[in-house]
């Protein structure tokens, strides 16, 4: 694709309330940057700050840095590793690397996008419906690449919104839980009920564990064995109020659920991000759909911190298949960026403050830099606009769900012009798809 000016290239059909503009390459995508000597400031104050934050915090781990943006996060050489990678036979390292760049921007694309999987958004692809939503769907293949749409409609219909049921800073403190065995160390439940919304993952039980995590669940985040589970799943919920969200394909077995159970609760797919090296699993995801939605994140149960010997669930015996070190590692950094605050038995005060956490300013210009390094598309540019790639002109009147959201929210919604934003899957740097207002 060649590289446009910024600019939209509008196309009117008669009797389509909605015109679809596409802007290949907005910007920046591609372009290289020289970074001034102000950029290479506060990269440096960035790598400073984040290094004396994981010494303060990490409980033994320190941070390396290679560069401007790689970085190597290593534990304590007496920590014993317990995963073995399958294919090779080999324990897992004590050191990850993870590149700051990617991780600072790729993060602040979703505190301002929807990650919830939308018609609204499949529409806005080009070929949405054949090289997107097909793939999305148990037994795709069968589907022909979605040749017959009516057919894929129906396979998602009970799944697929036309709009985001939930927008940025929708509520205020949210709480992430995971299912970690250290959470029977600690009675975490009250401070957990105390939070705005509360995430929980798969089939995690709350009764007869309430003083260690809690009653409230606001959201539960699915990975494919418990969406084929989803009717076990919907009877940890009561109230039929809790919000399950499947983080892979749509099954027929899921649907055949849905309809017959019947499950009541709202039931979304999520519209994934590339996190790179990230760490990979439930828990990320939930972090991720939690940072789109709320104004801060904590995290409990993950088991992040340095010196515990196996991974335990906090319900049911030890298991195997988990990458512990890797994903700690990368939590750690999360934290040490401002994404989130995590809460570990492994630590002294529960509560604490974190020390050495980079500055907003930091963050902020360090973050500028990292997208001129990465050549993001909207690099270095203030309109919120310019990293939308794909852009879709929608005429649905939205009054009536944002007379409901809270002042975060609303003045979320006024810095992007109105527009709902979603992140490219598996296209790091590559833009948004953004949903504007009828002109």
């Amino acid at each position: 694709m060649k590289v446009l000016q910024l600019g939209l290239a509008v196309a009117v059909t008669a009797g389509i309330a909605a015109t679809i503009i596409y802007i290949v390459g907005v910007s920046t995508i591609g372009q290289k940057y020289v970074l001034s000597d102000e950029d290479v400031k506060s990269l440096e104050s960035l790598q400073t700050s984040f290094k004396k934050c994981v010494r303060a915090n990490g409980l033994g781990l320190q941070a390396f840095s290679k560069d401007h943006c790689q970085i190597t996060l290593g534990f304590p050489s007496d920590t014993v590793p317990k995963w073995e990678d399958p294919k090779t036979g080999e324990l897992e390292g004590l050191s990850f690397d993870f590149n700051l760049c990617e991780a600072l921007a790729t993060w602040e694309q979703v505190r301002n996008s929807t990650t919830i999987l939308t018609k609204e958004f499949i529409d806005a692809l080009p070929n949405g419906w054949q090289e997107y939503a097909w793939r999305r769907i148990n037994k795709g293949i069968q589907l022909n690449q979605c040749q017959n749409k009516t057919l894929c409609m129906e396979k998602l219909a009970l799944v697929l919104p036309n709009t985001p049921p939930f927008v940025p800073r929708r509520f205020g403190r949210c709480a992430v839980i995971g299912n970690s065995g250290d959470l029977l160390k600690t009675r975490f439940g009250k401070e957990i009920d105390g939070y705005d919304a509360v995430v929980r993952e798969n089939g995690a039980p709350i009764q007869n564990y309430t003083e260690y995590v809690g009653t409230k669940s606001t959201f539960r985040l699915l990975n494919r064995g418990s969406a084929k589970a989803l009717d076990k799943v919907a009877e940890l919920d009561v109230t039929g109020k809790e919000v399950l969200i499947i983080k892979t394909t749509i099954h027929d077995i899921m649907s055949k659920m849905i309809r017959e159970v019947p499950i009541h609760n709202p039931v979304y797919l999520m519209l994934g991000t590339s996190f790179g090296s990230a760490a990979k699993g439930t828990g990320l995801k939930a972090l991720e759909f939690a940072l789109s939605v709320c104004d801060s994140v904590d995290m409990y149960g993950f088991t992040v911190d340095p010196g515990y010997k196996e991974w335990t669930r906090y319900f049911s015996e030890s298991r195997q298949g988990h990458t512990p070190l890797h994903g700690r590692a990368y939590y750690q950094m999360m934290e040490c960026l401002g994404l989130i605050k995590i809460h570990s038995p492994m630590r002294a005060e529960f509560n604490r403050n974190l020390e050495g956490l980079p500055s907003k300013s930091t963050l902020y210009a360090a973050r500028i830099a990292f997208e001129k390094v990465l050549g993001r598309a909207g690099a270095s540019m203030e309109d919120p606009l310019a990293a939308c790639s794909i852009v879709k002109r929608c005429s649905e009147d939205e009054s009536m769900r944002l007379s409901i959201l809270r002042k975060a929210a609303l003045d979320h919604h006024q810095y992007v012009k109105g527009a709902t934003m979603y992140t490219l899957e598996h296209r790091v740097g590559n833009g948004m798809v953004c949903i504007l207002p009828k002109a």
